[in-house]
């Protein structure tokens, strides 16, 4: 799935040899860095270093892995990632199991006013608090975020910054393989998008890693409209690979009062079929803050029915 050849390969084809000294001209032919200017930058020879990419080379020593990724010029992430796919030909990672512990769930639930869920290293959604089910319109356990994001174009429209969520995702998943590269449902879902997504072909090819920690998640609902919400990331104790999402408005903000008018709309009990079928029929009542959203709710009642059937379907792949 990742191995430390191929990401030395993709990392060297990105750096300007300008930038590192070496003059070109029209007649290069080479993207990025040679073999051999590498392997001089670095201190390494070239043999070596062709035995890096090649696959030939064993258990390269702490201080090469350094140089290189100076030369390269790989941020933390990457650096970090190179380290780990070094690693990988000595000890092999044990993909973490998939079991949330109980006392975790009830923390969860006690996140009252934000969307929070707990999402593994293959970033399957393994449990969600009430208003995450009701963001998504769905219910969560079964819901894979990278399939979701890739393959169910319909539901497309709830990423308002598509293009750098795919970004983000393909990012994470390089990061997973690289952790857990003997983990065949991560091998299968890496798989499956490949074969049924060509960006995210396209993405996987340049082999780029990114963590995932906090930042700026925006969603187009289909009944309360666009909300600006701020991911934060929480690693799990006990748990490899498994995080606490919370996604949080600013206070005051129009997001806050599309969030509080989310929730109104499963507050009469409706929920448990809103969140099957991916809508909600409650009614928003009460004052001036909630009735602000009131007219991005019904000019988006027109096409729940579209966002009905994406997530049904979701839930028959589930």
């Amino acid at each position: 799935m990742d191995d430390l050849a191929s990401f030395l390969r993709t990392r060297r084809s990105r750096i300007d040899p300008a930038t590192v000294g070496i003059p070109v001209d029209s007649r290069r032919r080479v993207e990025g860095l040679r073999r051999e200017e590498v392997a001089h930058l670095s201190g390494v020879s070239v043999d070596y270093y062709v035995r890096l990419e090649q696959g030939r080379a064993t258990q390269p020593s702490e201080q090469v892995l350094d140089a290189l990724a100076q030369v390269l010029g790989l941020d933390e992430t990457e650096r970090e990632h190179l380290h780990r796919l070094a690693r990988q030909r000595r000890r092999r990672a044990t993909a973490p199991g998939g079991r949330v512990r109980p006392e975790v769930l009830r923390v969860l639930d006690l996140v009252a006013d934000a969307p929070a869920l707990i999402m593994d290293h293959r970033l399957d959604v393994l449990a969600g608090n009430r208003l995450a089910r009701l963001l998504h319109g769905r219910p969560l356990p079964g819901l894979n975020t990278a399939r979701h994001l890739f393959l169910e174009e319909s539901e497309r429209g709830l990423y308002a910054d598509w293009e750098r969520c795919t970004l983000d995702v393909v990012g994470h998943l390089r990061l997973a393989a690289g952790q857990y590269p003997d983990d065949p449902r991560l091998a299968s879902l890496i798989g499956e998008l490949a074969m049924g997504s060509e960006r995210f072909r396209r993405l996987w090819a340049r082999a780029d890693v990114r963590a995932r920690t906090h930042g700026r998640k925006a969603y187009r609902h289909p009944l309360v409209g666009l909300l600006e919400l701020h991911q934060e990331n929480f690693a799990l104790p006990d748990a490899p690979g498994m995080e606490l999402l919370v996604l949080s408005a600013q206070p005051g903000s129009p997001t806050e009062d599309g969030l509080r008018l989310l929730a109104s709309l499963g507050a009469d009990g409706t929920e448990s079929a809103g969140g099957a079928n991916g809508t909600s029929t409650g009614r928003a009542e009460g004052g001036d803050r909630t009735g602000r959203r009131s007219g991005a709710a019904a000019g988006a009642h027109g096409t729940d029915a579209g966002a009905r059937g994406a997530a049904a379907g979701e839930q028959g792949r589930a």
